[in-house]
């Protein structure tokens, strides 16, 4: 009995955080917004921007590299490990997911897998990335694709589900994101 207090207690903090990073993500300063998600715990890289509107669901497990982009209006999950890397361009509205519901399982269980996004990755604009998947280094994954499989260094997917369309040509990226807008 004690045990089901305490764990539906931590439910209800972890969903006031939840709450107020949603809030937080609407205050136009991105110093202001990457300020407050690392209070909650969330690893951000320097020269990382995370635009207004992001969504996120336990901050305290997602690691983000150095001169990443996060869009507005992404929603980010940390109810397992969420690593991001360096240099990555994450569009708008972009969903990505470590946690979903067994649809096999009589109780309708949750069911984690970390995600891992590699270095100088780019995604498109509300694509979607579901649990337990790696995107190698390099690697592009196009507008509206969902990705259920893992995507190899420099390959470009797309579809639904997300399938190889191509292979990125440049081999050694070294460019730089740049800054931020302020009011973005």
């Amino acid at each position: 009995m004690i045990r089901r207090i305490v764990k539906r207690i931590k439910a209800i903090l972890l969903e006031l955080d939840n709450m107020i990073l949603r809030y937080v993500g609407y205050i136009p300063s991105h110093y202001i917004r990457r300020f407050f998600y690392r209070i909650q715990g969330m690893k951000i890289g320097r020269g990382s921007t995370l635009h207004m509107g992001a969504v996120f669901y336990d901050a305290s497990k997602i690691s983000i590299g150095q001169d990443t982009i996060i869009g507005e209006d992404a929603v980010l999950d940390g109810r397992d490990k969420l690593v991001i890397g360096d240099h990555v361009d994450i569009a708008s509205e972009v969903m990505i997911y470590n946690a979903e519901h067994d649809i096999n399982d009589e109780s309708f269980k949750a069911a984690t897998a970390p995600v891992k996004i590699g270095d100088y990755v780019f995604i498109g604009p509300r694509a979607i990335i579901l649990p337990g998947v790696k995107i190698g280094r390099g690697a592009v994954v196009g507008a509206g694709a969902v990705v259920t499989r893992d995507v190899g260094e420099f390959e470009i997917v797309g579809g639904v589900p997300a399938k190889v369309i191509g292979e990125r040509k440049i081999k050694n990226p070294t460019y730089k994101l740049g800054r931020a807008a302020w009011f973005r």
